[in-house]
């Protein structure tokens, strides 16, 4: 039977209170992997349910806030007073409507096998497969393949977006009088298109940029010829938000 505390006599200490601060911790620790979770996911929607469950959820707590610092996102205070979470920007979505664009008007193109568009991490990405637009071992975009440059380019004109033409090759290595190797003909096809986009059809040039992998970035193994004809290509990314702001000269 429990004694009776005399008076006079100190409260024992509450040898428990720990597990309030650890049971906080742990709601906090969850719900921070939760957001990463959904700020990786390409669908914006889903994305945006998930952070007003969590807000909703914790704001009683008043940890949706301390949420916000940990992703830098900041509260929004105005309208009723309640607060936002702003999560990080670049998400995949902004894209979108470009996307859903290019696939209609890109659509024989697609079909056909000699482009392919697509989102990544980065952004939104259009492939100009080799067969379709240069001649082998050489950097000149064949005339029929002019309409289909246009069309990425008339729909990329007014994106504030930075754009990066990227030159690929296979692993056959090239030598002749005008290409020592392979990294001098994807950086030439990349430099084609982006000439194409510039002069033609108006894109600015201090939103473009040129790289050439020759051979180093494949998209299948270069053992078989189907392998190798889908690594030479020469990809148009336009860069999301956040792959903008780790380009070089990113303010």
């Amino acid at each position: 039977m429990r004694q009776p505390r005399r008076r006079g006599q100190p409260e024992p200490e509450n040898h428990d209170r720990w597990l309030v601060s650890y049971a906080d911790f742990i709601t906090l620790l969850f719900a921070f992997f939760v957001v990463m979770f959904a700020s990786s996911q390409a669908d914006k929607g889903r994305q945006q349910q998930v952070s007003d469950s969590i807000k909703r959820a914790l704001e009683n707590d008043h940890l949706v806030a301390k949420i916000a610092g940990i992703l830098g996102g900041t509260p929004d205070d105005k309208g009723k007073g309640n607060a936002q979470w702003k999560g990080p920007g670049g998400s995949q979505a902004e894209l979108r409507p470009t996307l859903e664009r290019l696939m209609v008007e890109l659509k024989k193109e697609v079909s056909d096998g000699s482009m392919q568009v697509q989102m990544t991490q980065r952004g939104l990405v259009v492939s100009l497969r080799q067969a379709g637009f240069f001649p082998s071992g050489d950097d000149g975009v064949y005339e029929t393949a002019l309409p289909s440059i246009e069309k990425v380019a008339k729909s990329v004109q007014n994106l504030p977006n930075p754009i990066r033409l990227e030159g690929h090759t296979d692993s056959i290595p090239i030598q002749t009088d005008r290409f020592r190797s392979n990294w001098d003909l994807s950086a030439a096809r990349a430099i084609s298109v982006m000439a194409l986009m510039q002069e033609r059809y108006g894109v600015a040039r201090d939103r473009m940029a040129v790289m050439g992998y020759a051979d180093t970035v494949p998209l299948m193994k270069n053992e078989t010829e189907e392998g190798r004809a889908r690594n030479r290509r020469v990809d148009i990314v336009i860069l999301n938000a956040a792959s903008a702001q780790q380009e070089p000269g990113a303010k």
